[in-house]
């Protein structure tokens, strides 16, 4: 068995070198054997100064996830950085590739840093509910000052090389290899006769306005701790003696490891690597995938084409006149030059992607030898029938035709065809070359090795991809639909949309349901109440159509400037619309509906009991394959707040018991909509929880 720590001396400096791949993650042998290695390495008097490097792409990438959740070994991480800065010989850490969390804490440990031109380091412990726990806002605090540690800490941001010399996280770059970097750096060290420094010993911090620091972060993150946190952790650096500061720090860490916030965040964390994961998929190929067709070049066409270019994906784009191939082209243009503004590429990459990558069209024929199509045509069964019925008869045999719908029954267009194996859902959201989701949605008769290339393009364009069956709305609008729905009830017993919506958010939301129908278009959810009106409401379904009247006056929400808010030209955010509240109180009227008070605590409670309820029988049904599946898309797609961890983990936190109860006390005002999923009812029976059913999966 290889060795995870190794040393070896040359010119009396001692190279310990960590070899645990893929990215040297900080397990309980490769503490063990850093530590073992530099008392070692002091007791040899042959060694006159010591390096740390990592073998193959990484110095170290962090803690080791598969000890995540058990209880800590010796030696724990704040000792042995502990340990390290207190060597008497001088100890330089080489870093190249990412050097992160814990990886960094040992870093700054060290006396010294090189790192190579690549090398990249940070603190991203908030993007799992904690702060650094090892001295990392003790020390870095002291090398940065306080507000640049802070913001580096509560973003938990990768630092370039560059930067990091700037700011003197590090203290020097050198090209090449860092097993020949770090000795170079310790020779230098030992000619110029200088001894070790610590972090520790540096000054402490000045002191900010640390209250209005902490409140700014509470609220920019809407309620995380963690980003919080750091500030706390920073101002015991500036505040206290080191050790003690080192103390702080490690009763911050343990207090938000406590948290459900916490709790929620790794479930997010281990829940987006398994996401795609699936038994289903398991030794089936892709098909091949070299070129892409998108036909419509409207706001989501153009972000599926612009999010494919980016992915080195040529594109042939269909639209059906010159002139509005030409518009299409140019807001996929508009989209590319955000990408070359942010520097995510090159002048010459925007010429070679707009001019070359990209083929506007107008004839089906187009699009004969292309890989895979995705529609992203007007949301109406007919004209997705018609398209799907051109594609069969156009493209080549394989061919993988897709559709961006985002209700309507995948099995119908693909029974549109002769080839309903070749068909799949590949449900984007707005806008597709930003948004991370993509909701993967299978119908009945689609071969594996299509689904696989589905989840293959995910992968390509960067995306989390969840993995549907077909019902009305798939997975996140069925939801939408249900929680919204949830929300217009309370508007006709009394609450008011704007007061939803500062709940909504309050819990953690960037937006509340009724703010993000004005920035959809309400006429979208115009268009999808007048279909269900169509095909008849479920028994006992209770309608709304104050927003109808909105939608009839031309009042679309943003685009129009007016919706629930009221939008003004050069302002952020809209302002309540008065006509909305007299339309309410006009069908509360007709309805012959007495409005009474709703509280946050309580809008909040029927908000989250119909969206757990109907994510219960997703998961029940089938549609979703795993708790965790639902999760994703809510967090992904629909704003669910990270730190909660997705409806379903929120509920095993709450305790399924309680759910359950809200329910059946909610359906004895409305039984048909709050009648409990068979599932919930199941997991609470056998004291079960979500959790449960995704370990099982």
């Amino acid at each position: 068995m290889t060795e995870v720590v190794t040393t070896e001396v040359i010119d009396g400096i001692a190279l310990i070198t960590i070899n645990n791949p893929p990215v040297n993650a900080l397990s309980q042998a490769v503490r063990q054997g850093i530590q073992d290695a530099v008392i070692a390495s002091e007791a040899d008097d042959a060694v006159q100064a010591i390096v740390i490097l990592g073998q193959g792409r990484a110095f170290i990438a962090g803690a080791d996830i598969k000890e995540f959740g058990k209880p800590l070994m010796e030696p724990n991480l704040p000792d042995l950085c502990t340990r390290i800065e207190a060597s008497p010989k001088p100890l330089v850490a080489s870093m190249h590739g990412v050097s992160l969390g814990g990886g960094l804490e040992i870093a700054l440990g060290c006396h010294y840093r090189v790192a190579t031109p690549d090398a990249r380091v940070g603190l991203p412990e908030v993007h799992l509910g904690l702060i650094p726990g090892a001295g990392g806002t003790q020390r870095l605090s002291r090398l940065v000052g306080s507000e640049v540690a802070i913001e580096a800490i509560s973003s938990g941001r990768h630092i370039k090389a560059s930067e990091a010399l700037s700011l003197g996280i590090i203290d020097d770059i050198a090209q090449g290899d860092p097993r020949e970097n770090g000795l170079a750096f310790a020779r230098k060290l030992l000619s110029d006769g200088k001894s070790r420094r610590a972090v520790s010993e540096l000054p402490a911090p000045k002191a900010i306005d640390w209250d209005a620091s902490y409140n700014a972060l509470l609220k920019k993150g809407r309620g995380q701790l963690s980003p919080a946190y750091a500030v706390r952790g920073v101002q015991a650096a500036s505040e206290r003696p080191f050790a003690e500061g080192i103390k702080e720090e490690r009763r911050l860490f343990t207090e938000l490891m406590q948290t459900d916030q916490r709790q929620g965040m790794i479930h997010t964390f281990f829940s987006e690597r398994a996401v795609s994961n699936l038994p289903e998929l398991k030794g089936v190929s892709p098909r091949a995938l070299d070129s892409i067709g998108v036909i419509g070049g409207g706001t989501m066409g153009a972000g599926i084409a612009t999010a494919a270019l980016l992915a080195g994906l040529p594109v042939t784009l269909l639209e059906m006149s010159p002139e509005a191939a030409e518009a299409a082209k140019g807001r996929i243009e508009g989209n590319l030059q955000g990408a070359l503004k942010r520097g995510k590429i090159s002048q010459d990459q925007f010429t070679t992607l707009t001019e070359t990558a990209l083929t506007p069209a107008t004839d089906y024929s187009a699009l004969a030898q292309v890989d895979l199509v995705i529609e992203a045509v007007f949301e109406d069964m007919r004209v997705k029938k018609e398209v799907f019925g051109k594609l069969d008869a156009i493209c080549k045999p394989g061919a993988i035709l897709a559709s961006n719908t985002s209700y309507l029954d995948v099995n119908e267009i693909a029974a549109a065809t002769s080839r309903p194996q070749d068909v799949i859902g590949l449900h984007f959201f707005s806008p597709a070359h930003v948004m991370k989701l993509l909701e993967i949605v299978v119908p009945d008769q689609t071969a594996p090795d299509v689904v696989a290339t589905g989840f293959a393009l995910g992968k390509a364009l960067k995306k989390i991809s969840v993995r549907s069956g077909v019902c009305d709305g798939f997975i996140g609008n069925r939801i939408l639909s249900t929680y919204r729905a949830a929300a217009d009830h309370m508007v006709l017993d009394g609450a008011s949309p704007f007061d939803i919506d500062t709940a909504v958010t309050g819990f953690g939301f960037p937006m509340g349901p009724f703010a993000v129908s004005d920035l959809a278009g309400l006429d979208i959810g115009w268009a999808v109440r007048k279909r269900k009106r169509a095909e008849g409401l479920p028994k006992g379904a209770r309608d709304t159509e104050y927003a109808d009247k909105l939608c009839e006056a031309g009042h679309f929400g943003q685009k129009t400037g007016t919706g629930y808010y009221i939008y003004e030209k050069g302002k952020r955010g809209g302002t309540p619309n008065p006509a909305v509240t007299e339309l309410i109180a006009a069908e509360r009227q007709e309805k012959g509906l007495t409005p009474r008070s709703f509280d946050a605590a309580e809008i909040m409670r029927r908000y989250m009991a119909a969206m757990v309820n109907e994510a219960a029988k997703i998961v029940g049904e089938g549609i979703a394959r795993r708790p965790l599946d639902v999760d994703m898309v809510l967090l992904f797609g629909y704003g669910f707040p990270r730190y909660r961890g997705g409806p379903l983990k929120w509920a095993d936190l709450q305790g399924l018991p309680k759910i359950l109860q809200d329910l059946e006390d909610l359906a004895q005002e409305n039984p048909h909509f709050w009648e409990p999923a068979p599932l919930l009812k199941q997991l609470v029976a056998e004291g079960r929880s979500f959790d449960d059913l995704n370990k099982e999966a």
